[in-house]
């Protein structure tokens, strides 16, 4: 089966929103092993609109449209689908009734109920009803000559709900048993080029499952996609190419699908029964913030501090001033006092500290924008990592915080679990 995307929306041309119901969509098209050959986004204009679904029926079996459901003029997908389809619009007088029941019951009463509303219940003849959970624009699912419509609205929140509960039960009726199952494997501490030199006669000879490399923030994920009648057989081509990989550059590798390094981490700390605390300065709490979106985490991250002055380093960590004055915040002295002072001041098992030039100024020739240090502190020793690395202000930080958590995973990978 073809499918087709199509985002509806003038905000999304001008770059106002980011389309995530587009990739939420295709996610969960491709694990229906539902190829999406063609993704199109269309401004708020009737015309056009008309063209790109033209288009859509002459080459997709299943086309799947986010926006354009709501009361004002400038939602026209019914309109479009009306017309492209040839299916005259429908007033339903049960979604009026629905329609009104949600503004009574959100409002207490149908005075903040506009005409335009009344709008949302005209659907193209023949239109199978998708109820909206959480908002008052209802969706649609339109068969006609051989080909599948599904209107949705815009609302991430709304959109999602509707296909989880909705959509994807008649997907998978209509898909059958073949099934694409994706596996993602997740490395740290090697780059993109040298995992792929590892791999390159496995990725030479691909053909199913796939495999694909992608390079994001210090970390590289490899995907495997297989493509089966049944989703079990899908898994027994997976699992020999994944368990060599892993062999080849197992030393690298931290996380399946939806692992994340600081889950890893966090992990790690858990089953071990080891404590945490951090010193960032340039990363103004980024790793802090990372490790506490993990459930679970008030377990062993004890204590941040953000030091962003020479004066925070001294007063919260006691890092000494003539260190700040010979060798600058900017220094693996400085940031082997932060970490042993922080781990001092908490009381824990590990501290960790990052201290570095974000830019895009505060450079000088011998210390430029991009340079930082890591270190971690525990009772036998302390290590200490210089990095330098290119790119925005975000992406400096971004990089630092990542490697600062590979650091920590590297280090507890080296310890025994209780």
């Amino acid at each position: 089966m073809r499918a087709e995307l199509i985002m509806v929306g003038t905000e999304l041309l001008l770059g106002e929103i980011v389309d995530t119901n587009g990739p939420f969509m295709a996610r969960h098209l491709a694990d229906l092993g539902i190829d999406v050959y063609f993704k199109s986004t269309v401004g708020d204009n009737l015309s056009r609109l008309q063209e790109v679904l033209k288009k859509a029926f002459g080459r997709s079996d299943l086309i799947l449209i986010s926006g354009g459901l709501g009361p004002t003029e400038d939602d026209l997908t019914r309109e479009a689908v009306s017309l492209a389809a040839g299916c005259p619009l429908r007033e339903d007088p049960e979604v009026i009734r629905w329609i009104e029941n949600r503004f009574v019951e959100r409002y207490g009463s149908l005075t903040a109920m506009s005409p335009q509303n009344r709008k949302q219940a005209l659907f193209p003849a023949g239109s199978e009803i998708i109820p909206n959970p959480v908002g008052t624009a209802p969706g649609f699912w339109l068969e006609k000559a051989g080909r599948i419509v599904v209107a949705l609205p815009g609302v991430a929140r709304e959109l999602e709900a509707m296909f989880r509960e909705t959509i994807l039960p008649k997907l998978r009726t209509v898909a059958g048993e073949e099934a694409l199952v994706i596996r993602n494997l997740h490395f740290a501490g090697i780059g993109e080029s040298s995992l792929a030199e590892l791999l390159a006669d496995l990725v030479s000879a691909q053909t199913n499952p796939t495999i694909a490399l992608y390079a994001s923030g210090g970390t590289v994920r490899v995907r495997l996609a297989a493509k089966t009648a049944q989703r079990a057989k899908a898994w027994d081509l997976i699992a020999p190419l994944e368990a060599e990989i892993k062999r080849r550059a197992g030393a690298y590798f931290y996380g399946v699908d939806e692992q994340s390094l600081e889950e890893v981490v966090a992990k790690g700390f858990l089953e071990r029964g080891l404590t945490l605390a951090l010193a960032e300065s340039c990363t103004g709490g980024l790793i802090a913030h990372r490790i506490t979106n993990i459930p679970g985490s008030s377990d062993f991250f004890l204590r941040g501090y953000v030091v962003y002055t020479n004066q925070a380093k001294i007063d919260d960590l006691g890092v000494r001033p003539a260190t700040l004055a010979a060798f600058t915040a900017y220094s693996a002295e400085v940031a082997r006092e932060m970490a042993e002072g922080v781990r001092k001041r908490a009381q824990t098992d590990f501290g960790l500290a990052v201290t570095g030039i974000a830019g895009p100024g505060g450079g000088t020739p011998d210390k430029p924008v991009g340079l930082a240090y890591i270190a971690l502190a525990s009772a036998e020793n302390t290590t200490v990592q210089k990095h330098f690395w290119r790119g925005t202000r975000e992406q400096v930080k971004e990089r630092l915080a990542t490697a600062a958590l590979q650091l920590l995973w590297r280090t507890l990978s080296g310890l025994q679990a209780d």
